[in-house]
């Protein structure tokens, strides 16, 4: 049995995971940490009480997984945690400060209270190690770069990594497909994954780059930045307000879609505005990946607005028939789970595919343990 612990910034998630099945004994999410009234001041505390919540299974244990956004390019799959680990993780915290050190917190207390359990990191950044070199390097001064590792490492890739690998299934092509997953909620990404190997994705050296999100801006010009610092802002406000105050929300007040939506079919231009910036941004970076896999089998969406949002669907890919994108009206509009809809005639298919980022830690966690074992 997996205890998998997912360590945010201002929360903790975790499931019991046995893979026979799989079986899932228990499930959890402990909310407002270090927020007054919450009951949690710290990530400590929030973690004890997962660890009596579960308990009763600390019999049944065989290793705890764990999510960590940012590796800083030291582990290109999930990791055995040892100290030379958690340092690595430690050093990678600027690239990613919202939630590394929240990471780090998760595996520090699990550590003391489980030390004799195998614990394993699973990347975010990981899966998409295999990127081509083309694609993860900026063209900025080599030596600049490689000094203060400066690349494209991308996110989501333990969503991707499920994802992908489910829609390969589903139109009979597990080992060869080439899939484009849309990972899209509050962050949101693109990859391209040709035969289960990301080669290219939208997020970057941080999860800042790409598409519009629910408060990031996604791609800008850097020269933006320069010119709003020069204008009197600072370097830490120009920082927080395009990840706090841009995207959806920076557009029209709002950073959930649905309230996007709602806004939009009331005629609000803000919304209406707002709305047409992520689709076109959206069916850029498509297109863009049509482009560098040749061949595109299947699109699968995901994420709390790929999953659930047939409006945003239909507008990205409305008009893209003539690339052999073809939804089904009937098919889009339905609400139940893993399911393709794109239309029979549809050259590629298009799937929506719910993630389930805690099964798949599970999963990647099990086989270190196995090959661990085995050595």
């Amino acid at each position: 049995m997996i205890l998998v612990i997912n360590s945010g910034s201002s929360s903790v998630k975790y499931q019991l995971i046995d893979l026979d099945g799989p079986t899932r004994h228990k499930t959890g999410k402990i909310e407002r940490i270090g927020e007054p009234g919450s009951g949690f001041p710290d990530h400590e505390a929030a973690l004890l009480r997962v660890a009596e919540e579960v308990a009763e299974y600390s019999g049944e244990l065989t290793a705890i997984g764990h999510r960590v956004v940012h590796s800083g390019g030291a582990f290109t799959g999930p990791t055995l945690i040892t100290d030379h680990v958690v340092e690595q993780i430690a050093e990678a915290a600027p690239l990613a400060p919202l939630h590394n050190p929240s990471n780090l917190a998760g595996i520090e207390v699990m550590r003391r209270l489980h030390p004799d359990l195998p614990q394993v990191a699973v990347f975010d950044t990981a899966f998409h190690s295999t990127i081509t070199p083309a694609a993860r390097t900026y063209a900025i001064d080599s030596k600049v770069a490689e000094r203060y590792g400066v690349r494209r490492y991308g996110f989501h890739g333990t969503s991707t990594a499920y994802v992908s690998r489910v829609a390969a299934k589903m139109i009979g092509k597990p080992e060869l497909a080439n899939v484009i997953v849309l990972h899209l909620g509050n962050g949101a990404s693109a990859s391209a994954v040709s035969a289960g190997r990301c080669v290219d994705t939208s997020m970057g050296m941080t999860p800042l780059e790409g598409l519009v999100m629910g408060t990031r801006s996604g791609d800008v010009d850097p020269g933006v930045i320069f010119h709003l610092i020069r204008g009197g802002m600072g370097p830490d406000d120009v920082e927080a307000m395009l990840i706090h105050d841009s995207g959806l929300h920076g557009l029209c007040g709002d950073n959930d879609m649905r309230a996007v939506l709602a806004r939009v079919a009331e005629g609000d231009e803000e919304a209406v505005l707002a709305y047409n910036v992520y689709c076109h941004r959206l069916r850029k970076y498509i297109g863009a990946y049509c482009a560098v896999l040749g061949r595109v089998d299947v699109i699968a969406f995901t994420g709390g607005v790929g999953e659930n949002s047939a409006q945003v669907r239909r507008k990205v890919l409305s008009g893209l028939e003539p690339m052999g994108i073809r939804l089904d009206p009937t098919r889009n509009s339905s609400a139940d789970g893993v399911r393709l809809i794109s239309a029979h005639d549809s050259a590629v298919k298009v799937a929506v595919v719910p993630t389930d980022e805690e099964l798949e830690i599970a999963m990647e966690t099990a086989a270190v343990v196995a090959r661990t074992n085995s050595e």
